[in-house]
């Protein structure tokens, strides 16, 4: 049996995936003490990391190598396909580490890689945890982190998962996590386009943008992302916090998630944002559906 490995031991943290969010996690993690390693394809985003004392492998087998828990932040299921098990990654992990598949691939996407990992390297555990939250909440180390998998992997993971984020949810066997996190994408992202569609119907009321908002603070409609979305679309403000071609992945996922009976406003929420995708704005934060209204 493996003996289980411990970060409070010194052992080191890979991430894996230096994006928005895998950036922001690693900056935490060596700010907080722990020794942390990264490996992104993109050499540019991983210099400024370098700066801040995070150790930039050149492959990501080398920044697993003897890791106790290993983050992955990847963009989508086949990305994670290639450089974990297509590049023999997996290979190179520790006996009793950590996998922690941080990032949102979908339901399907997770329990394959669940099962291939326990195919060939059984003696590592994984977790399902992927996390709530965009750009802000991730540099702040107030993600929400929705947790599933084995009852052991707790105990190692807590004081990683006390940096990244403000709550940990054990939701049960890996995979609840991911459903859990499709939900609450859905819910998130309808909000979103609730405030676009309302902000052009107000347009053609000639409603100002601050009368509305107004209306809404403080009663019973107020929701802090809305609020938020709201306020960065008034000012025009698109810089990537959420990209909208990631909201339009997780939406996708969710409706691939739901099998034959697809949600409607779900899939037309889709064809929109699909719409927004092709015009240009998918780089743009969440809250450029705005501009698909115009």
């Amino acid at each position: 049996m493996a003996v289980p490995m411990s970060v409070e031991a010194g052992a080191p943290v890979a991430v894996i995936g230096a994006g928005i969010m895998g950036s922001a996690m690693a900056r935490n993690l060596v700010a907080a003490g722990f020794t942390t390693r990264v490996w992104d394809r993109s050499a540019s985003a991983t210099a400024p990391l370098a700066d801040a004392g995070v150790v930039v492998e050149a492959t990501a087998r080398e920044a697993v190598a003897d890791a106790a828990v290993v983050i992955t932040m990847l963009s989508t299921a086949d990305v994670l396909d290639a450089v974990m098990f297509d590049s023999g990654t997996v290979d190179a992990f520790a006996d009793g580490a950590v996998w922690a598949q941080m990032g949102t691939i979908g339901v399907p996407a997770t329990l394959r890689t669940r099962d291939r990992l326990a195919a060939t390297r059984p003696a590592v555990r994984f977790v399902d945890a992927p996390v709530s939250g965009s750009k802000g909440p991730a540099e702040q180390g107030q993600l929400l982190i929705l947790a599933s998998g084995p009852h052991a992997a707790a105990k190692p993971l807590r004081p990683i998962f006390d940096v990244l984020g403000r709550r940990t949810v054990w939701l049960g066997e890996a995979g609840r996590g991911s459903q859990m996190k499709v939900v609450v994408n859905a819910y998130m992202s309808i909000l979103i386009e609730g405030v676009a569609e309302t902000m052009a119907l107000a347009d053609r009321f000639d409603i100002g943008h601050e009368e509305l908002a107004d209306a809404i603070e403080g009663g019973p409609l107020d929701a802090p992302i809305a609020d938020a979305k709201l306020h960065k679309m008034d000012r025009g403000d698109f810089a990537p916090e959420f990209p909208l071609e990631w909201a339009l992945k997780d939406i996708d996922l969710a409706i691939d998630s739901a099998g034959d009976d697809v949600p409607p406003l779900l899939a037309a929420l889709s064809r929109q944002w699909h719409t927004a995708v092709a015009a240009g704005h998918g780089r743009e934060d969440i809250s450029a559906a705005l501009l698909a209204l115009r």
